[in-house]
């Protein structure tokens, strides 16, 4: 169990007024306890209030685990799960769950009257989950570290008369061969007109002189995750499509350049999006700037027009700008930040932004 991150839970129960808490997003479960399982249809929670008697509920199905002043309720497959919570929640006060809980078992919990109230609470694990601790820090530059370096490796594998496919088929074995435990999300290969569909499927499209070979990767490493793109051109790359690329690098080092703490994260995304408006591309960046990362290759927040939180220090989040123009090109080139007081540090400067061609 983390006492310290359990520590700012509570702290921000108390400022939101909320003296007990369901959590039942598995990540978040991870994230204070240290035992991690994805429970499927079953009832998987924990359960903190302000005079700190925590209880975590778990399947007799899901392994044993010593939890530090953690009370362990076990139920099985027929146990009505509304009885057990009963037994513990203070039904006289209202009660945060998480964006996780399922239906099947948040209405009978409405339908009993479990608490006097039920609100959403998401916002105060995320939050916490936002600003990552100095070992979180760490995991995310190792991980990252070996994204940059099987980048090196994937450009070895565009060879001629490969396919997206056969080429997507290889990158776990690539990542594992270099320290990693798992890919962090499905990996995305696109050749020429492909990649202007940001999330592409790899398919048996075969590479073709004058292509653009897009990777958007990333893998795990002790539960943490990377993620990174990166544009090449097979053989040649016209000058439209130099124009396009070289856009979409101003537009990503422009977004770095405002990121410290106290910005808001809606000006980081203006910040590229006006440099790719004002190249007249505009219409073709159809998507956020970016997202935030951690144990979930997408964590709660965004970089987007819309948010105006205050960046943080130690927040880490993607600057991923993007042109797809339908049916031609698409280009993508995505960095993970780590926020400081006075900027930011690039977990993904190990591997070059500037336009490669693939012989």
């Amino acid at each position: 169990m983390s006492k310290a991150r359990i520590e700012r839970v509570l702290k921000a129960m108390k400022d939101a007024e909320l003296s007990q808490l369901l959590i039942s997003d598995p990540m978040s479960i991870y994230y204070l306890t240290g035992y991690y399982n994805e429970p499927g249809e079953r009832f998987f929670a924990l359960y903190l209030n302000e005079s700190k008697e925590f209880t975590i509920f778990l399947n007799e199905l899901f392994p044993d685990f010593e939890f530090e002043n953690i009370r362990q309720v076990r139920l099985n497959d027929t146990s009505d799960i509304s009885e057990f919570l009963a037994k513990v929640l203070n039904s006289e006060q209202k009660i945060g769950v998480d964006k996780n809980l399922p239906a099947r078992f948040l209405l009978p919990m409405l339908d009993k009257h479990l608490a006097s109230g039920f609100v959403n609470g998401s916002s105060l694990v995320d939050n916490v989950r936002a600003i990552k601790d100095v070992d979180e820090q760490e995991k995310m530059r190792a991980v990252s570290a070996i994204n940059d370096q099987a980048m090196v490796a994937f450009k070895k594998l565009i060879v001629p008369g490969v396919t997206e496919k056969s080429v997507a088929n290889q990158i776990l074995s690539i990542y594992l061969e270099l320290g990693a435990d798992d890919i962090s999300f499905t990996p995305i290969v696109a050749f020429g007109k492909n990649a202007a569909d940001p999330h592409h499927f790899p398919d048996d499209t075969v590479l073709k002189p004058g292509d653009c070979v897009l990777f958007d990767v990333g893998c795990q490493k002790e539960m943490y995750c990377s993620d990174m793109t990166r544009t090449f051109f097979y053989k040649f790359v016209s000058d439209a499509h130099r124009r396009v690329y070289e856009t979409v690098k101003a537009a990503n080092q422009a977004a770095i350049d405002v990121i410290k703490a106290g910005v808001a994260l809606n000006v980081i995304d203006q910040t590229a999006r006006q440099l790719i408006t004002e190249a007249g591309f505009g219409q073709y960046f159809t998507h956020r700037l970016g997202h935030f990362i951690g144990l979930d290759v997408h964590e709660y927040g965004d970089v987007s027009s819309s948010n105006t939180a205050l960046t943080e220090s130690w927040m880490i989040f993607s600057i991923e700008p993007g042109i797809y123009l339908p049916e031609d090109v698409g280009v993508r080139i995505e960095d993970l930040l780590l926020v400081t007081d006075n900027g930011s540090i690039n977990l993904n400067s190990g591997y070059s932004k500037e336009l490669e061609i693939i012989e």
